[in-house]
């Protein structure tokens, strides 16, 4: 069938909508009209060139290049049909994405680990992960599609894997920004971070991620949060949801309210969130860690960065560490309903972080908007 689809052409092509067609799913695939989709930052890491799948996985596909992709990676929707051999997936069904799948059978998956599912290996570029063989073609091309979903289409059709069955009350707008960017900021601070009643928690970057990670510090029992971004709308935006303290840099809070906050002892979680994480911000979010701090590294940086920032004398004599998180370290069958449910029962704010809605012909404006500051979310409606 023939659908709308926002596409990358090219390396720093502007995203265009153009007319795609998509094939009938195969088995253990499913065919969602999508409703709504979220506008994460990570498509555009992609169409610059920042997060690219590299040579060797992209020949073992079959392709030489991540471009044309179809964007997209947060998403909502309702099941329009199911291949052969679908289990626990029927038309009908309301559903959210998920850009991690999870098999159910690997290593990972099996103790307890579906965010590191084997299967994520395949997301960024290639051909169905069910059978090989491609569904998404345009102009003779065939379609790579960010994480397997390209949710920046008028449908979609994904390996079962990919997909996490809602309750049908609850509100589709949200279920499309907590499939990604909530879930991850929550679970970078509650999961990941192990926040406790009593800590002090910095959040470096209040755009969706960011708002996910002050959400779940004030769930998990900080005592403050303190919410930093270079843009002061941002950090504004940020003490309406929960946070209790803002600054523009970490400097500005560590000369200002820090010491006094917290006698002196820094946080006890710094939580990195920025649009883009570059090496310098690592020593900058240790430089206000506590002595046996964490630092957790959600944002992403592009592939071919490999230097960093960092006293590591501090970080030994302190006993301080860094880790890394992907979906925040948390399942995302268990925890998209669970924050779904916060939402439903007015414990969980999405709705403020929606700055714009666009249709799927305004994409590429929503990426500029989104670059300019403008948004902090902003939301294709189908």
């Amino acid at each position: 069938m023939q659908v709308k689809a926002a596409i990358a052409t090219g390396l720093n092509e502007p995203w265009s909508t153009e007319l795609i067609e998509i094939d009938e799913p195969k088995a253990h695939e499913v065919k969602v009209k999508m409703a709504f989709a979220g506008m994460c930052h990570s498509d555009e890491h992609s169409r610059v060139g920042d997060m690219t799948a590299p040579p060797e996985v992209l020949n073992f596909f079959g392709v030489d290049s991540m471009f044309p992709f179809v964007g997209g990676h947060e998403g909502s929707g309702i099941v329009e049909s199911v291949g052969e051999n679908v289990v626990g997936l029927a038309p009908g069904d309301h559903v959210t994405v998920s850009f991690i799948p999870s098999c159910g059978r690997c290593q990972y998956c099996a103790s307890g680990r579906p965010y590191i599912c084997d299967l994520g290996a395949q997301t960024l570029a290639g051909p169905m992960i069910s059978d090989g063989t491609w569904r998404h073609h345009w102009n003779d091309k065939k379609l790579n599609r960010f994480a397997q979903l390209g949710t920046f289409s008028e449908y979609i059709v994904v390996h079962e894997a990919s997909l996490v069955r809602i309750d049908p009350w609850y509100d589709l707008r949200a279920a499309a920004l907590i499939s990604c960017g909530i879930a991850t900021g929550f679970g970078s601070a509650v999961d990941r971070g192990a926040v406790k009643p009593g800590d002090v928690v910095a959040v470096i970057g209040c755009g969706g991620v960011g708002a996910g990670a002050v959400q779940g510090a004030v769930h998990a029992g900080a005592r403050a949060v303190i919410a930093i971004d270079i843009d002061q709308s941002k950090v504004d935006r940020a003490l309406k949801y929960g946070a209790t303290h803002g600054a523009t840099s970490a400097l500005d809070a560590a000369f200002s309210f820090l010491p006094d906050l917290t006698g002196g002892q820094n946080c006890n979680v710094v939580i990195l969130t920025p649009g883009r994480l570059t090496g310098n911000l690592i020593e900058e979010g240790r430089s206000i860690l506590a002595k046996g701090g964490t630092i957790v590294a959600t944002a992403i940086a592009p592939f071919a960065q490999t230097s960093v920032d960092l006293n590591l004398s501090m970080l030994t004599l302190y006993n301080q560490e860094i880790k890394g998180t992907v979906f925040g370290s948390a399942a995302p069958r268990v925890q998209i309903p669970r924050l779904l449910r916060l939402h439903h029962e007015g414990l969980l704010n999405v709705d403020d972080l929606v700055t714009t809605e666009y249709s799927i012909d305004e994409v590429n404006q929503g990426y500029l908007d989104l670059e300019a500051g403008k948004n902090v979310r902003g939301v294709v409606r189908f």
